[in-house]
């Protein structure tokens, strides 16, 4: 069932409305997710957990860039009895990946994770999983079935992406029906593939048999460039379609640029009303300032700028055609012309600026605001 967010656009004078599946509300760490809770970030840590101290000094990083969830991958029995350090240094909460051997889930749990993510198609038999359940049961620890189209069986070789997304939904509702019977319900799910339509469709079908909260990913996405382009083409489908509690953005890259180009999209879909939005055009031979530096170092610098709790829109425009409009419509901007521009605020005109000044004077403008 769909429920309607209602938000009042105040600039622009109208309502919008936003539909996201209803879904249950689930607890990790402190961090709600479901039922109707702001679609949290997540990532994941690609240091070696068994040097906690390493690990610990990358969420750090990943926790100012604004992870609000963080995974880790527990390799062997080491990283597990890792945890409890791990976790008294952090301060977002704590996700055990768990594969092939479930005492490792138990000793996570041992250990006081926040949550479990398990997979289906490689922890093991029943029994084990069950036993992995009921300790979670005790300590109140969410499960995230994460299916995984790489490691499913009955999805490898299946070339249509109709029959693998159905693979996909079918392996998650069974396993989630082995946490039914025990009576555990504090459970989030992901039906992965590297494929776009075969990732929306296994969600689209999940969504529509239980009412569990979803994290969105697309697995194996690539590269820095190639798999931001993926995931925000695969994300962006099912954000748009109202489906999504969490979210991580796969890449093979530094693990910030993942939190970075999440923030950034949902931002882009309005799901996010925090933080600094740059708007700048893709410059012409009317152009006459070196906009593609000037937009680099604002965004560097506007990266530095924290506890930004409101969104803010900064436009960066090149020349008069489209620059004042655009730079009138943001909460701050500038209209370039020859060497300067024209800095607005809220929609007024304030002055001229020279163009090698026109990101300290953004900055210095945004940190007031910030400060105000």
């Amino acid at each position: 069932m769909d429920s309607v967010f209602q938000r009042n656009d105040k600039k622009k004078g109208h309502m919008k409305y936003f539909k996201r599946n209803e879904t249950r509300k689930i607890n990790i760490g402190g961090v709600k997710i479901g039922g109707g809770a702001p679609i949290a970030v997540q990532s994941m840590t690609n240091t070696d957990t068994r040097d906690w101290k390493s690990t610990v000094k990358q969420i750090k990083q990943l926790e100012e860039a604004g992870c609000e969830i963080i995974r880790v991958s527990l390799p062997d029995m080491e990283s597990a009895q890792n945890v409890s350090k791990i976790k008294k240094n952090i301060k977002i909460p704590l996700v055990a990946d768990i594969h092939f051997d479930y005492r490792i889930a138990l000793e996570a749990i041992k250990q006081g994770i926040d949550k479990l993510r398990i997979n289906p198609g490689n922890i093991g038999s029943k029994d084990r999983v069950e036993a992995v359940v009921r300790e979670a049961k005790k300590a109140h620890i969410p499960i995230r079935i994460g299916v995984n189209a790489g490691s499913l069986k009955s999805a490898q070789n299946l070339h249509d992406n109709n029959s693998k997304a159905k693979a996909l939904a079918a392996a998650a509702i069974e396993h989630v029906k082995i946490l039914e019977k025990l009576k555990f319900y504090d459970i989030a799910v992901s039906l992965k593939a590297s494929n776009i339509a075969a990732t929306v469709e296994a969600y689209k079908i999940f969504a529509s048999k239980r009412n569990y909260p979803l994290h969105l990913g697309i697995t194996e996405a690539g590269s820095l460039f190639s798999g931001t382009i993926k995931s925000a083409a695969g994300l962006g489908i099912m954000l748009y379609d109202g489906l999504g509690d969490t979210v991580r953005v796969s890449l093979t890259a530094d693990p910030v640029e993942e939190v970075k180009a999440a923030h950034s999209l949902l931002r882009a879909l309005n799901l996010r009303k925090s933080g600094i939005e740059i708007i700048s055009c893709p410059t012409c031979s009317r152009t006459e300032v070196d906009l593609i530096k000037i937009v680099a170092d604002m965004e560097q610098a506007a990266a530095k700028i924290k506890n930004i709790k409101k969104p803010l829109k900064v436009a960066i425009m090149g020349c008069v055609v489209n620059g004042p409009g655009e730079a009138r419509e943001a909460d701050i901007g500038i209209a370039g012309g020859k060497n300067e521009g024209i800095l607005f605020q809220d929609g007024k005109i304030i002055r001229k600026v020279k163009s090698n000044e026109w990101v300290s004077t953004l900055i210095k403008i945004i940190k007031d605001r910030v400060k105000g």
